[in-house]
Order: C-alpha cells, then structure tokens, then sequence
C-alpha cells in the first residue's frame, strides 16, 4: 500500500528526497533533442531552443512520464461550486499550465479525466499540480490539501468548493 503524508501548503516536503526514474541517471549529451516534443537539453535542464543540427535523441522525462501514462502530479477538483464553474476554472489551469511549459517545458499536464462528481488533472510534474491547487485556493478560495509520497515523488493536491 503506498504511504502518503498529509502536509499543509507551507511545508518544504516538495523537495525530491529520491531518485526519480523519470530523470537521467547521469548528464545528457548536450545538445541532445527530444525525438517526441522537440526540447533541447542544452547547459544541464530541457529548454524550448531551436534544434541544433548535431543534437543526438533522447526522450524528455516530460514526454517519457505521457508515454509511461505515469503521472507525478494529481489535481483533483469537485463540489457544487466547481461544478458550476468548471469552463471557467479549467481555462485557468490550461492557462497556468500554457505559462509554465513556455519556461519548463518538463511541466505539463498528462490527461483530464471527468468523473461522476469530479474531475482530475494529471501532471508530469510535482510542482505544477501545486501551483495549479495554490492557483485554485488563490482564486476561489475553498478546501485545498496535499498528500504527498516522497518514495515515490508523488503528490496529489486535493481542492473542494
């Protein structure tokens, strides 16, 4: 059974305290291009950078994680609240989410799953399902809650209104 803690919005638990399978296990050659989205690892972190000619190939861990279905991130999103405005309460994630891969292009979202009586999003990185619960709490209000797995990296933000 996976263990996770329940820790408030100002905790420091974000911080990796394992390795991530979804990260190189040593440096990249550089430049290297990913073969699905185009990213370039170039001076150590992926970035949204023409291809050079002599790049070699390598999968990001960003379109690795949406390949593997294998999420880091969970948001999931319900109450009366949400349901009425639930357009305009995913335009401001798919925003957020549009802002941040434009500078990380390891953060994205993976899917948006409806459900009878809620909906999940699904990240590729820890930090973007906080941001975008932080962005949801900072906007509407309601209850927000992390739960977070540090063996596995995994967090799933919990936001109720």
């Amino acid at each position: 059974m996976t263990e996770f803690q329940r820790i408030s919005r100002h905790d420091n638990l974000f911080k990796e305290r394992v390795h991530d399978a979804y990260k190189a296990k040593g440096k990249l050659l550089e430049p290297s291009v990913c073969s699905q989205c185009g990213a370039v690892y170039h001076e150590g972190r992926w970035q949204w950078l023409p291809a050079p000619e002599n790049a070699h190939t390598e999968m990001c861990p960003a379109c690795h994680r949406i390949h593997d279905q294998y999420p880091a991130g969970f948001l999931s999103m319900k109450g009366e609240f949400f349901q009425s405005h639930r357009d305009e309460i995913m335009h401001l994630l798919h925003n957020l989410e549009k802002h941040e891969r434009a500078e990380h292009p390891l953060k994205r979202i993976i899917a948006v799953e409806n459900k009878v009586g809620s909906t999940e999003v699904t990240t590729t990185d820890i930090h973007l399902a906080r941001g975008m619960g932080e962005a949801l709490h900072h906007a509407y209000q309601g209850e927000l809650a992390y739960h977070y797995n540090p063996e596995q990296n995994l967090l799933r933000v919990n936001w109720e209104h």
